[in-house]
């Protein structure tokens, strides 16, 4: 298990993909030439729910028979069995049925029946992709996974301000020293930073290539220019380890700005401005926002209250230096929703409740990452400090095991384990693990007062002879729904084991983690790689658990390293993440301009699905990026490729035109005008497409082509990097 945590951790496991291909080819309508001699076109479709693996759509269908002049026009409804790349915001149709075709003329039943067979048979090949962006932004709020993230704990943790130049370092607790044979010292264990206890009994931390001292390893440090000479082999040892990974190579460059060193060994975040806060009227609205600082600080003039947005969660005080409480994302100021898409601060209005960007995060967040996974050759490695322990869980008849860095729980004398998005079971708590076909009912009911609250978002959805077919939604990467908004972490803090090993749990606070509609989850503008030592991702302990500092490796912030502070201290931030699941990028002189992906099924052998991908960006083509809202990113034309994609139904299967800014409703082998209601329905439902077009395209834009692996054939093949998602989905769908 070690090797694979190691494997699976943060910084490790770059996948590259290839430049040669074309982009996906989204152009609508699709044509299906019939074998009787009918021409079928089918329009974009509008979705209707996503549950699963399985959407629901109606599309607009025009059918030309061979022996007419004109074409009949109606609708049909699909159930489609999807396999979800969401690294690449792509959802593949592997199978579909038609359970009701409507036409505004009087059609044959049999030439109905006819088409609905044919339609069966060639959607997953007229269009076997769909863009992800384009299906969330379309679909209606869901609440079923909002009812599997309520009870998140929002009380604010310690929130500190600096006007200077400042880095928080975190210790989980009191810290925990232990031995480390290679340095000759001994190093706190529980911090993602590289803090050591030296010969003389003081304590020295380094950080972005810089040395600092202290008295104790709570500080307070200063910085030192000269330092002992046997920290070098430390520094060294960190700095080779850290660019040794090609595609997380430190920065050569150093800071010139020395930043103060603020240490918590409880739950904190920082916010900080440079020198005093200088305010900045946002248009249209009676907010300032703070524009000396990269956190997201406002002013409201209608309440004379600051306002910080962190994790997705929003908090109000008197001053910045003062205390703070918690405010729903729907008891804002009415401003805040009024802020203009495209200022600086249009990244939070996917956190402020009824805005369109909220809705498209919230739907976003309940879309599966799907894989199958092999029944015969899948495995998993659990290890334990000691004997295993285990703790109930509150609410529930199971238990969970506490002294492992792994997901491990006991229900009715069968042991289950979520190992890296995989549902396992055993009979004995350290294995042998088998693929599990069928997870306990009671997952549901794990609070998230647990520290494995997770794996409720973990499925199983279908089963055959040789494969399981799974998938998680956002959640198991620490990214929840909760009421109108999307936040990270469940905000509960949990007791890390500390035994003979140290083990972490989930974190939520203190390292500015924010979300981005157009780029999605990401760490804070000041922690570069330069910040973190090996321990992070990498045991630098020989024997000692190299579990890195969030535990199980799908609890890391979903992040890709930002040159720290590449344009001074306060330049815009050097890289994106893609929404906890998806990708993440480096636009600011990484030596080898590559691209991260987040789809913990890629890091797997046992199991295929469609992301096992590598990619090479040539630095010719990286857009520039000056703020983290993607202010200045370009146009694009959503209609490029659907000039001829003008009709469209509603949900009672009426069928329409657009004719120049008027629509027309198909009646009696005519189109009449529509009336004023339905105008209106389908004016929303067009700009609400062209709205997911326009994400989609962006995404495109943002990243360039890349060749996609053949669609699977349903074979195994070991997890190389021609894997691909797929296998048809007969049976069982429902969860388990």
């Amino acid at each position: 298990m070690k090797n694979l945590f190691t494997a699976l951790s943060l910084f490790g496991c770059i996948a590259l993909f290839s430049l040669s291909a074309n982009a996906q080819d989204n152009t609508w309508p699709k044509t299906i030439n019939a074998q009787d001699g009918s021409v079928i076109k089918i329009y974009e479709p509008t979705p209707e729910s996503f549950t699963d693996n399985i959407l629901k759509s109606r599309s607009a269908i025009s059918v030309l028979l061979p022996d007419s002049t004109e074409p009949i026009f109606g609708t049909f409804w699909a159930v489609e069995t999807v396999e979800t790349d969401r690294d690449n915001r792509i959802i593949s149709i592997i199978s579909a049925k038609v359970p009701n075709l409507k036409f505004a003329d009087n059609v044959d039943p049999n030439k109905v029946n006819y088409i609905k067979t044919t339609l069966e048979a060639n959607i997953p090949t007229v269009s076997p992709d769909l863009p992800l962006d384009a299906v969330v932004t379309s679909l209606g709020t869901n609440t079923e996974e909002k009812k599997l993230s309520k009870g998140l704990d929002n009380t604010p943790p310690q929130i500190i301000y600096s006007n200077q130049p400042s880095i928080l370092v975190l210790i989980d607790g009191d810290p925990k020293m232990q031995h480390n044979p290679n340095w000759g010292v001994d190093a706190v264990v529980n911090t993602p930073f590289t803090i050591v206890k030296n010969r003389d009994d003081k304590f020295y931390l380094y950080g972005d290539k810089h040395w600092y001292s202290a008295p104790a390893a709570s500080g307070p440090y200063t910085y030192m220019k000269n330092f002992p000479d046997n920290l070098l082999a430390i520094q060294n040892s960190v700095d080779s380890t850290n660019d040794s990974d090609p595609g997380f190579a430190s920065d050569s460059a150093t800071t010139t700005a020395i930043p103060k060193v603020i240490v918590s060994t409880v739950p904190a975040e920082l916010i900080q401005t440079n020198g005093k806060p200088v305010f900045t009227k946002i248009d249209s609205t009676n907010l300032s926002y703070v524009s000396n600082s990269q956190n997201d600080i406002f002013l409201s003039k209608t309440d004379q209250q600051y306002y910080v947005l962190i994790s997705g969660r929003w908090y109000k005080a008197d001053n910045l230096g003062s205390k703070w409480q918690y405010v729903a994302a729907t008891d804002l100021p009415s401003d805040f929703a009024n802020i203009p898409e495209g200022s600086p601060k249009d990244n939070v209005l996917a956190s402020v409740g009824g805005t369109k960007e909220a809705h498209d995060a919230i739907m976003d967040a309940q879309v599966p990452q799907t894989a199958k996974v092999d029944r015969n050759n899948a495995s998993a490695t659990v290890t334990y400090d000691g004997d295993p322990q285990f703790n109930d869980i509150t609410g529930t008849n199971m238990q969970y095991a506490i002294n492992t860095p792994n997901s491990v729980i006991l229900d009715n004398g069968i042991y289950y384990c979520v190992d890296n998005g995989v549902w396992f079971q055993s009979n004995s708590p350290t294995g042998p693990w088998v693929v599990c076909v069928s997870r306990p009912d009671d997952v549901d009911l794990i609070p998230p007062t647990c520290p494995v609250y997770n794996i409720k978002y973990v499925y199983i959805y279908d089963v055959d002879p040789d494969w399981v077919y799974m998938g998680y939604t956002p959640g198991y990467l620490n990214a929840f729904i909760y009421g109108p908004t999307v936040v990270y972490g469940t905000g509960y803090y949990y007791r890390p084991w500390r035994g003979r090993y140290y083990y972490a749990r989930p974190y939520t606070w203190g390292f500015g983690i924010h979300y981005n509609p157009w780029i999605g989850w990401s760490l804070g503008y000041d922690y570069g790689f330069n910040w973190f030592h090996i321990g992070f991702g990498f045991s630098a302990w020989p024997g000692y658990w190299g579990g890195g500092w969030w535990g199980p490796s799908i609890y890391r912030p979903p992040f890709r390293p930002f040159a720290y502070r590449s344009r001074g201290y306060y330049g815009y931030h050097a890289g994106f993440a893609r929404a906890g699941y998806g990708y993440r990028q480096s636009f600011a002189g990484r030596p080898s301009n590559n691209l991260r992906v987040n789809n913990v099924y890629n890091y797997r052998r046992d199991v295929i699905n469609n992301n096992n991908y590598r990619f090479a960006r040539p630095a010719a083509t990286r857009p520039e990026v000056n703020n983290p809202s993607f202010n200045n990113r370009p146009a694009v034309n959503a209609r490029d490729n659907r000039v001829n994609n003008n009709v469209q139904t509603d949900r009672e299967g009426n069928v329409y035109q657009r004719n120049g800014q008027q629509w027309q409703q198909r009646q009696q082998s005519q189109w009449r005008p529509a009336n004023n209601a339905a105008n209106n329905d389908l004016n929303r439902q067009q700009q609400t497409e062209t709205r997911g077009q326009q994400r989609t395209q962006q995404f495109q834009m943002d990243r360039p082509t890349f060749s996609r692996p053949a669609r699977n054939t349903g074979s195994y093949n070991g997890g190389s990097n021609n894997n691909s998602g797929g296998g048809n989905g007969g049976g069982r769908r429902g969860r388990r």
